[in-house]
């Protein structure tokens, strides 16, 4: 299955929907719901943040969507891409990252500063040296040729940085390209791609039921101990693209794991398309591209921890609206 980042339509689709009828994942009371997300009134991110907090619980899942004061159902959407956009004035803080005469990534100058301290991995030429044309950039030293050269090298400067400067380790590699579908000059820890401001993939599935011709997702919830967005809502599946795997192979893979869903069902997915996105927080710089995919299951099948609900609420991790908002346009 071949990656598809063909362009999304920007049109929106909202509709009143009711829960489907005596599912067994749903709880034993009427629902009465609207496909939205929380507006933003004061009073409903209070309480947004407030669950966020404490531990978010599909109990708070259908008390949001009960909410009656709903000024507009795509205001958390739009919240949501905001969020994902944030920090675009904090640009001229980082400096590009430059393999092969190729700017790969982009550092910011704080997070330059560890990794001065690592001469025989990291130079920084400036305007009137190297002969180079990218003025004032980091880039590996010269005496790092081969991939693997690269890779180990870069690997030992995370493993010294720790925890402290780069949180939530996760020991998966991704691939340092300047453009995807290249070879890769190395690969990079997944936790310090955004510190090394690479792009990064994934896949992003929606997975749904069809019922007297209406469509109802599958949302998931993320764990607690997740290093990213705990304890939020998250797609039926998704996850990160490691290096050496081709797109439809890891959405396969992901199915199994997150949700238990046999390769003679997850082959189905369609891809839809890509989403894209910068987001700077610190020294992250975040450039991820997101490849889509629908997924429409039998109505009797039921994912390991998922609930099939009508609604999404803006406690969603700040990616998954956005992957929603393509599927709500067919």
């Amino acid at each position: 299955m071949a990656c598809n980042p063909g362009c999304i339509s920007h049109k929106f689709r909202t509709s009143r929907i009711r829960a489907p009828f005596s599912h067994p994942i749903l709880p034993k009371r009427p629902l009465n719901f609207v496909f939205h997300v929380l507006s933003r009134n004061s009073a409903n991110i209070s309480r947004t943040a407030a669950v966020s907090g404490s531990g978010f619980t599909w109990d708070d899942v259908f008390e949001v969507a009960r909410s009656e004061n709903r000024s507009s159902d795509l205001d958390g959407f739009f919240n949501k891409i905001k969020l994902c956009n944030r920090g675009s004035d904090k640009q001229t803080k980082f400096i590009p990252f430059v393999t092969e005469d190729q700017t790969v990534g982009y550092v910011h100058n704080g997070f330059a500063d560890h990794l001065r301290r690592f001469q025989d991995v990291f130079i920084f030429p400036t305007n009137n040296s190297y002969n180079n044309h990218f003025g004032n950039h980091v880039t590996l030293h010269p005496a790092l040729r081969t991939h693997e050269e690269k890779t180990r090298a870069v690997a030992d400067v995370v493993k010294c940085l720790g925890e402290e400067i780069i949180p939530g380790i996760r020991n998966e590699l991704y691939p340092v390209t300047s453009s995807f579908g290249i070879p890769a000059f190395f690969s990079l820890e997944r936790a310090a791609a955004p510190y090394f401001g690479i792009k990064a993939y994934g896949v992003h599935m929606n997975g749904y039921v069809e019922r007297a011709g209406q469509k109802y997702l599958w949302i998931g919830k993320r764990s607690e101990v997740k290093p990213t967005y705990p304890g939020m809502l998250d797609h039926l599946v998704a996850g990160g693209l490691p290096h050496g795997i081709a797109c439809g192979k890891n959405l396969v893979k992901e199915c199994e794991e997150e949700a238990g869903i046999s390769s003679s069902i997850s082959n189905k997915a369609i891809p839809v398309g890509a989403v894209s996105y910068v987001d700077i927080d610190g020294y992250r710089y975040k450039r991820d591209v997101l490849f889509c995919y629908d997924l429409r299951l039998p109505e009797d099948f039921i994912p390991n921890n998922k609930v099939l609900v009508p609604i999404l609420s803006a406690t969603m991790n700040c990616k998954a609206p956005c992957i929603v908002i393509s599927f709500c346009t067919w």
